[in-house]
């Protein structure tokens, strides 16, 4: 018999109630679907830009248009799960804990890939067996409680309290987060995230404080989609120049009301 505990009654209400799409102005997605399903590989990092309530409060604490990640596993989940097909993702959703879903979900949504390199295929296999044996472990639901305070329009936090805010209510060790889950997949192969402060930027001016910054989050286990994007350690890849863009292949309109030239690109094949 599961105890009544007042503190997890309350964030699954906030979780219900921030995973619900706003009716906000979104990025369109950058690349055809068909060439980020084609371009995608075994451990790669999916970032999404979210239009909830819970996706606008990371995106303000980070500073980032990321607000969820999620780990590729190909078809390594397909005796388990064959219903989803061969290109399947492992996230940790608010609402159903860490879950294994259709890359199909994502279909038309703002994305961004970020892949590690280097590893060999037995090391990736072991960061996606790592993320795999988390399914079906819930979301901190403790980190709700503490984003709910920032859904007001200009919430009045000094920028470099941001991130350190993201803490408050994190840390259970069988709970997930969406970047912490994979944080931790790339740990268990020793693969780097957050960047290494070497001796040469230690002697910058002004560096000080950012210095303590990165040590506090790397040793703090915290990780935000916007991690992926800006590591040194992950490649970012792009579908359209991945399968033979030719920038002479565009059409361009030979005249425009202010002058300008403005691009058109074909109509897919």
């Amino acid at each position: 018999m599961t105890l009544f505990h007042p503190l997890q009654w309350l964030g699954r209400r906030l979780a219900r109630f921030l995973s619900k799409p706003r009716a906000v102005e979104m990025h369109f997605s950058t690349s055809r679907f068909d060439l980020l399903s084609d371009s995608l590989l075994k451990g790669d990092v999916l970032l999404v830009e979210g239009s909830s309530r819970f996706s606008t409060a990371i995106k303000y604490l980070t500073q980032s248009s990321w607000s969820h990640a999620a780990l590729y596993v190909g078809d390594a989940l397909h005796e388990l799960r064959p219903e989803l097909g061969l290109q399947v993702l492992i996230e940790a959703d608010v609402i159903e804990g860490v879950r294994a879903i259709a890359l199909d979900e994502y279909r038309g949504v703002h994305t961004r890939i970020c892949r590690a390199v280097g590893l060999q295929a037995s090391e990736i296999d072991s960061v996606i067996g790592h993320a795999a044996r988390r399914l079906g472990q819930r979301y901190d639901i403790r980190n709700l409680v503490d984003l709910v305070r920032y859904l007001l329009p200009t919430p009045p936090v000094p920028g470099h309290w941001r991130r350190q805010m993201l803490a408050l209510g994190a840390g259970d060790p069988t709970h997930a987060i969406c970047s912490t889950l994979i944080a931790e997949a790339f740990h268990s192969v020793r693969y780097p995230i957050l960047p290494i402060i070497d001796r040469d930027y230690r002697a910058l001016p002004g560096t000080r404080t950012a210095r303590k910054e990165i040590l506090r989050i790397r040793d703090s286990k915290l990780f935000t989609p916007r991690d992926f994007d800006i590591s040194p350690y992950f490649r970012i890849v792009k579908p359209m120049i991945e399968h033979d863009f030719d920038p002479h292949r565009i059409h361009w309109a030979s005249s425009a009301p202010t002058g300008a030239h403005s691009p058109s690109l074909p109509p897919p094949a």
